[in-house]
């Protein structure tokens, strides 16, 4: 695209949450307070807790007059002491923020809510269009998320992350991001510390207005200095309590139970994976931000703002993604990975410590949406969305992964993705692809056998059957003399692209680990001979069987013809 081929010679800045030292902090010493002993603000809001706020000045969506009123006073008690604030002015151009549509937010009624999967199946239609959306819960919890981490989890205690706020070079000095260790707090602690760097900065500790923040935070990003936040992130933990009569801990939408729900396929997991199927938590502070990513094999993700200051999430469809990386690719890492391609710049924006302005986005025609997270508000992520955010002032939100069966072509492609880049897998697709698919054959409903995620799992579950098949027949192909046996066990990795083995595996005396059937040029050149051995499920002709009744459905067949002829042009021996 002439667009791309644009380059600037002079090298690109762009916005990376590239954690690096800043401030050497193995002496113990916190960056903020050490600068709110020299600089104290001259109005100081005491330190707030998460379940009684004092006083506390609060956003409302529906009061423009107040929002107008609160900033005007922010602005005017601030003007007097902040020089950096005006070098901040400069040329900063803040218009494309209004470019940016809101996702949409839902508002389930109490009986709408009672089911997550069936809710999410009615929404994800249109939301998903969006790669994010809001779900406003029209349950309450009764007893508050500090309540339950300062008294039902005794002793609790989290350590931060260090992030710049600057303007970082994306260069080969600057390409290995590096996350540096805050300090250890507690609850109340870093409440107390996120205040009062607030009312350092802007002389209130409770929410200015979202629109005024967001102008703010992008500013500091492009024109900042040589600031940091802290940020707790992948806390073990849940903020649900344990009590029976919270409405919303008893609820479905419990994020300590929601991934073990009856349609959740993340159930069939034989272990627990920290925030993938159990919760973790994330404690912010203001402009504490979380940099572009989407989720391990593409899943869903749900995020429960617990307490505190709002955040600011953007949002890209997934049916932008590979435009997204394209654009990441040139015009974020532009020559340092153009050799790499969109896996080149996946591969980096998996260590999410990227974070560039939205309008880049916009500049190139990618999709991109934006929301306004409250207290008491789910936001989902849908697979294979990129997504990114910041902070608007201390708070708790909490997050887990998820999948319905509707996820599973996306797991495929997050899987032929993984063993291109040699990339351990998190959980194994296959593995959970088979047991949902064997399970579904036996209990479907027949009038729910149209339903479009039950679709996508049969779909997906033939394919994965045929391109076996077809491995198989090339191995024996190029191999006649190779030796069968059953196999009972469960996923195991190759050893040369680590794709998982759960259908199958090669094993000979030139390799002492296990192959996938996907290496058949290595096995034909072989020099082992009689040894090369080919391990396959006891039970895979009943996996067939059930993958060819699935084919027999309407639609179905051509869908997996379609899809064969498109994935055996990417299957290539050795990935």
């Amino acid at each position: 695209m002439s667009m791309m081929k644009r380059k600037k010679t002079v090298q690109k800045k762009t916005f990376m949450c590239q954690l690096k030292a800043r401030h050497t902090l193995s002496s113990g010493t916190n960056p903020h307070n050490e600068r709110l002993k020299q600089d104290r603000p001259s109005i100081v809001i005491p330190a707030l807790t998460s379940t009684k706020p004092k006083r506390r000045l609060h956003s409302t969506r529906n009061s423009s007059s107040s929002l107008h009123l609160l900033q005007e006073a922010v602005l005017t008690k601030c003007s007097s002491g902040s020089q950096e604030e005006d070098e901040l002015a400069g040329s900063f151009n803040p218009g494309w923020m209004d470019k940016i549509h809101h996702c949409p937010v839902y508002h389930p009624s109490t009986d709408e809510f009672d089911d997550p999967f069936v809710y999410l199946q009615k929404i994800a239609p249109e939301a998903s269009k969006y790669g994010i959306c809001k779900v406003v819960s029209p349950l309450i919890s009764s007893i508050p998320a500090g309540v339950v981490l300062m008294k039902e989890k005794k002793g609790f205690k989290f350590t931060t992350q260090v992030q710049p706020l600057r303007l970082a070079t994306w260069d080969n000095d600057d390409k290995i991001s590096f996350h540096f260790r805050g300090r250890n707090y507690t609850l109340r602690n870093f409440e107390s510390m996120a205040n009062q760097e607030a009312a350092r900065k802007y002389c209130v500790s409770g929410c200015l207005p979202s629109a005024y923040l967001e102008r703010e935070f992008w500013n500091q990003m492009e024109k900042g200095k040589r600031g940091t936040v802290e940020y707790a992130i992948n806390v073990d933990g849940s903020a649900f309590s344990r009590s029976s009569g919270d409405p919303l801990s008893g609820s479905k939408w419990n994020l300590k139970e929601l991934p073990r729900l009856h349609w959740c396929t993340l159930r069939l997991l034989e272990n627990a994976i920290p925030g993938v199927t159990d919760p973790m938590l994330y404690i912010g502070m203001l402009f504490s931000m979380f940099a572009w990513h989407v989720e391990d094999h593409y899943l869903y993700s749900i995020n429960y703002h617990h307490c505190g200051a709002p955040k600011t999430w953007y949002g890209v469809p997934s049916n932008a993604a590979l435009q997204f990386e394209n654009v990441v690719q040139h015009c974020v890492y532009d020559r340092l990975l153009s050799v790499d391609g969109e896996d080149g710049a996946f591969n980096v924006l998996a260590e999410k410590t990227t974070l560039f302005p939205p309008k880049i986005l916009l500049q190139h025609g990618v999709p991109v949406y934006k929301a306004v997270q409250m207290p008491g508000e789910f936001v989902i992520t849908f697979p294979r969305a990129y997504h990114a955010g910041f902070s608007h002032g201390f708070n708790c939100g909490e997050a887990v992964n998820f999948a319905a069966a509707d996820w599973y072509p996306f797991g495929a492609e997050a899987s032929h993705r993984y063993a291109r880049l040699r990339k351990m897998p998190v959980i194994p697709y296959e593995e959970l692809l088979c047991k949902e698919a064997m399970l579904v054959s036996e209990y479907e409903i027949k009038e729910n056998a149209d339903l479009v995620p039950l679709r996508c799992l049969k779909i997906s579950f033939a394919c994965l059957l045929r391109l076996h098949q077809y491995a198989r027949w090339s191995i024996k192909k190029s191999r006649p003399s190779v030796n069968i046996h059953p196999k009972s066990q469960g996923t195991i990795f190759c050893i040369i692209c680590r794709r998982e083995c759960y259908l199958g595996h090669l094993m000979c005396n030139c390799y002492t680990d296990p192959i996938c059937l996907f290496h058949g040029s290595l096995i034909s050149k072989c020099p082992c001979g009689s040894s090369c051995n080919l391990f396959i499920r006891d039970d895979i002709r009943e996996m067939e069987d059930v993958a060819k009744m699935f084919e027999q459905e309407k639609g179905i067949h051509r869908e997996v013809e379609r899809q064969m002829r498109r994935w055996l042009l990417s299957v290539e021996d050795g990935r």
